[in-house]
């Protein structure tokens, strides 16, 4: 084989890939944020308006669920791709919220891809009586209609942006299915199918300056000439992948590092890094297993200083000590080219702090993170006792202002995970982040 292929390989401009490598809430947007200063365009592959990141901007939190961090950045495009899927009333009061802060260079940055999938309000609807229906077995779902969004997707019965603004009488007919579909199968479920579509006459023409052929438009990022900085922003977490997570305490889609090439239509080849956002700690929203869970004074500690309460939901997430069997797994997925280790600084005033570092189920340690809940319900955690640093990080601004035992938990994380720890968060502000070694 010659050395062409080669050479148009070298030549691409690779995205490099920020996502979770937990159960979500890691502060990826912060860490996006630092890095769409340098960025052309950031992109979101996954999910909807259930996930949900917070950048703080001069003393002011700027809220994002379905618009890309990026964002933030007036030189930066930022592209809502494939797979992705859209409440379009949801976006556009977000975008709204935004703009009244001060965004206001949203039309000519932000792109949704014509391929991505519409939310109905009756999706979200149905998400909330499905969750009804599992009684004491409910997931904690957000009810944003992810899920059957997902559902009518994959049932090929979904319908894209492209035709919200295509051919109004295909999409009318496809809309009026959609709902009788809808109606047949949940008793109760009521639409007005003729207001709906009076209000999606409105959002078509109001979207229509935003839609481009996604998978086109990186196509000319990628291969163009000139250097191009693209960055992919994944939403929900990797422990919340439709696959490899807490199954069926998951999401609706493919958050690793797979969802990318799917949710955008990159080849594999055009991804680079692929950096996974850490937190210090762990946290988690809603239900599910939690082997390192603190349900103490140290897990309320924990709640307490990190603000732990759902972007998109405000409910209050459990917290417990790192896990790194956890993290471990998620780089065995992901293949993480470096950590962004955030929120250190909650964990300044502990005498103590823990890491979870192995399972052991019935009498037998465990090689990897356990695939079924009956066994995850079950482990024991082994757990390495390391002393705390009983003082403020906040201020630190380099590694070597950090106090010596913050700078043995940092380095005792990346003995174990095996992979370099790039950045650390230490507060709120867009310049609380250490860059490491």
């Amino acid at each position: 084989m010659n050395g062409d292929i080669g050479d148009t390989a070298r030549h691409m401009n690779k995205a490099t890939v920020v996502l979770g490598t937990q159960w979500g809430d890691e502060g990826k947007g912060k860490i996006i944020d630092l890095l769409a200063l340098k960025a052309d365009v950031v992109c979101r592959a996954q999910g909807g308006n259930n996930a949900g990141h917070t950048i703080v901007v001069d003393g002011k939190p700027f809220y994002f669920h379905l618009l890309p961090s990026g964002l933030m950045s007036k030189s930066c495009k930022a592209l809502i791709g494939n797979g992705c899927v859209i409440h379009l009333p949801s976006l556009f009061k977000e975008i709204s919220t935004n703009e009244e802060k001060g965004l206001t260079w949203w039309k000519e940055n932000l792109i949704v891809s014509d391929r991505a999938q519409l939310v109905f309000d009756f999706h979200q609807h149905v998400d909330g009586m499905q969750e009804d229906l599992k009684g004491n077995k409910k997931i904690g779902t957000t009810k944003k209609g992810i899920g059957p969004s997902y559902s009518t997707k994959v049932g090929r019965q979904g319908i894209r942006v492209g035709e919200l603004i295509g051919d109004e009488d295909n999409f009318v007919e496809r809309f009026h299915h959609l709902a009788e579909m809808y109606q047949t199968h949940y008793n109760g479920l009521s639409i007005d199918v003729d207001s709906e579509l009076q209000r999606y006459r409105e959002f078509r023409e109001k979207i229509r300056p935003l839609v481009k052929d996604g998978v086109y438009f990186l196509h000319e990022m990628i291969h163009s000439p000139t250097p191009k900085t693209i960055m992919v922003e994944g939403a929900n977490a990797t422990m919340l992948d439709i696959d490899f997570g807490t199954y069926p305490f998951v999401t609706s889609s493919n958050c690793s590092v797979g969802g990318v090439c799917t949710g955008l239509g990159i080849p594999a080849s055009a991804v680079g890094d692929v950096i996974g956002v850490v937190k210090a700690y762990t946290s988690r929203v809603g239900s599910g297993p939690f082997p390192t869970e603190q349900v103490n004074d140290i897990g309320n500690q924990l709640q307490e200083k990190g603000k732990e309460f759902g972007t998109t939901t405000g409910r209050r997430r459990r917290c417990g000590w790192l896990d790194l069997v956890m993290v471990k797994y998620a780089h065995m997925i992901n293949g993480l080219s470096c950590i962004a280790l955030t929120k250190l600084d909650i964990l300044d005033d502990f005498d103590e702090i823990k890491i979870g570092v192995s399972y052991t189920h019935k009498g037998e340690k465990l090689p990897s993170f356990p695939a079924t809940l009956d066994v995850l319900k079950e482990v024991e955690v082994e757990y390495l006792t390391m002393p705390g640093w009983k003082c403020s990080t906040v201020d630190c601004r380099t590694f070597e202002e950090m106090p010596q035992n913050a700078k043995n938990y940092i380095w005792k994380i990346q003995e174990i995970v095996g992979v370099k720890i790039k950045w650390i968060g230490v507060g709120q502000s867009r310049d609380s982040i250490v860059q490491a070694f």
